[in-house]
């Protein structure tokens, strides 16, 4: 069983469901996601939180799984991209994962479950007014952000395609701006 002093109890809300799990202190969120959860939607890229592919939402704000400490975040609420239409069953598909679907905005497949995470948190971020960086500084403060093309690819710039499949995912997250 090891030595538990390096072992804690951690509980995560994952899409809606609670797991209570005894965590290694060094297991990050993506290994416990896909190897205890067999949740294996975000994928390990480069292990360095420079590819995106991990990408998950955190309590709402999108992250790399690949950096985060499991037991950091205990009582936190992980979305994954299984968890992204909400229903629970995945049986309806997000808004976003239509548009990808409908944009033909992936080729391998590999980065798709981070884009679209990582869309979702850009989505929330600009309606709640967080700028970005090419946001103009005259725009007033806490206000929604509008979504242009620019504003999109600034704001997705750390989730790469190696497909170079861009300009579809840009599409894809235009035609769900509210």
């Amino acid at each position: 069983m090891g030595n538990l002093q390096h072992h804690s109890q951690t509980t995560l809300r994952v899409n809606g469901k609670p797991h209570t799990l005894t965590v290694d202190h060094r297991r990050v969120l993506l290994d416990l996601l896909r190897e205890d959860l067999d949740l294996t939607g975000a994928k390990k890229g480069c292990d360095h939180g420079q590819c995106g592919a991990c990408t998950v939402l955190v309590d709402g704000r999108r992250v790399n799984s690949c950096l985060l400490f499991a037991v950091a975040l205990d009582g936190c609420e992980v979305t994954t991209v299984e968890g992204l239409s909400g229903d629970g069953g995945g049986e309806e598909p997000h808004p976003l994962q239509r548009a990808f679907l409908e944009r033909d905005a992936f080729q391998c497949g590999y980065c798709t479950p981070g884009q679209l995470c990582s869309a979702a948190g850009v989505l929330a971020e600009a309606a709640a007014g967080h700028p970005s960086h090419v946001t103009d500084p005259a725009a007033p403060s806490g206000e929604p952000v509008p979504l242009d093309r620019e504003e999109i690819r600034e704001r997705l710039s750390g989730n790469l395609c190696r497909c170079g499949a861009y300009p579809r995912i840009a599409e894809a997250v235009e035609d769900v701006i509210p």
